[in-house]
């Protein structure tokens, strides 16, 4: 999915260690899938937000801010804003995930129900929109 372009994202993609930048390079293409598939998220804005790779709907403001990033406890993360109700919605989706918090879903080694993430990705990148209607 496209080189990143963002100096400091780009830089902080390649000072992760290799196993951790591998699950991370394949996270992020799949927000960018999920960007391009979803109707009405148009074109993502890539750039750190608290130090992590974000992905912002700045063209069409339709959804949340969503990060990733390594987690403390092992693995790598998706990120969503804590003030909204999108990690209580995912559990009700997808109660088979790990989740932190109000904030955060756990991808720890092993397989990932990547349906599941798909999902999650879009209705971060939709929460505004939705919440319009």
């Amino acid at each position: 999915m496209g080189a990143i372009e963002h100096p400091a994202v780009a830089a902080k993609f390649e000072a992760y260690a290799p196993a951790l930048r591998e699950r991370l390079v394949a996270l992020r293409a799949l927000v960018l899938e999920v960007a391009a598939a979803t109707p009405g998220v148009g074109k993502l804005e890539e750039t750190l937000k608290w130090g992590q790779p974000s992905y912002l709907t700045a063209e069409t403001g339709s959804g949340t801010t969503v990060r990733i990033d390594v987690h403390p406890a092992g693995g790598v993360a998706l990120f969503v804003h804590c003030q909204t109700h999108l990690v209580e919605q995912f559990r009700q989706l997808y109660p088979a995930l790990t989740y932190e918090g109000e904030r955060a879903v756990l991808l720890r080694d092993g397989p990932v129900d990547e349906d599941a993430i798909r999902h999650c990705v879009a209705l971060a990148l939709t929460y505004h929109a939705r919440k319009r209607k």
